[in-house]
């Protein structure tokens, strides 16, 4: 969608848009309120600093929609098939799949919620390795952590979904 039709759709319409990049309606709320952006550059700038901090309500209810890192999203909808492609990179052979699965669980175990980073552009190892050191994070550092993740992934989903 160019961005000169984004910015002409009505307030529901843009937040359909925008739920599948990121499922937290007052950061959808407040990209679409502030509608005309004059480029792509500002939409995704704003974007990445709309509803911030999130509270850990909306933290909860986006992370309910991200698979764990190494296992692919089931599905059919716009996010799902996003979450696929951003996880193309993982190697999932048996090694590095039983590494993660386990890294998943004491990150769960640990913190009550699914590991989430960026997997887009990063190896498996450095997936792993954020993991691990994550794990030794205090929940508040964490917590910020996570919402920066989630800025990261909505706008990389936001710069495929709205061109110049």
């Amino acid at each position: 969608m160019q961005l000169e039709q984004f910015n002409q759709l009505s307030d529901d319409d843009a937040l359909d848009v925008l739920r599948p990049c990121l499922d937290i309606e007052r950061w959808g709320r407040a990209i679409s309120v502030e509608r005309p952006f004059a480029s792509r550059a500002q939409l995704i700038a704003f974007a990445t600093e709309a509803a911030s901090p999130f509270t850990e309500a909306e933290l909860e209810r986006a992370l309910s929609h991200h698979p764990r890192i190494g296992e692919r999203a089931e599905g059919e909808g716009a996010e799902a098939s996003m979450s696929r492609s951003e996880q193309a990179g993982v190697d999932t052979s048996d090694a590095t799949a039983h590494a993660l699965a386990e890294g998943n669980k004491a990150y769960e175990a640990r913190f009550d919620r699914v590991f989430l980073i960026r997997a887009a552009g990063r190896s498996s190892e450095e997936i792993l390795a954020a993991l691990t050191a994550r794990l030794g994070h205090t929940a508040e550092e964490e917590q910020a952590i996570v919402d920066h993740q989630l800025r990261e992934i909505a706008a990389l989903r936001l710069e495929g979904v709205v061109s110049a």
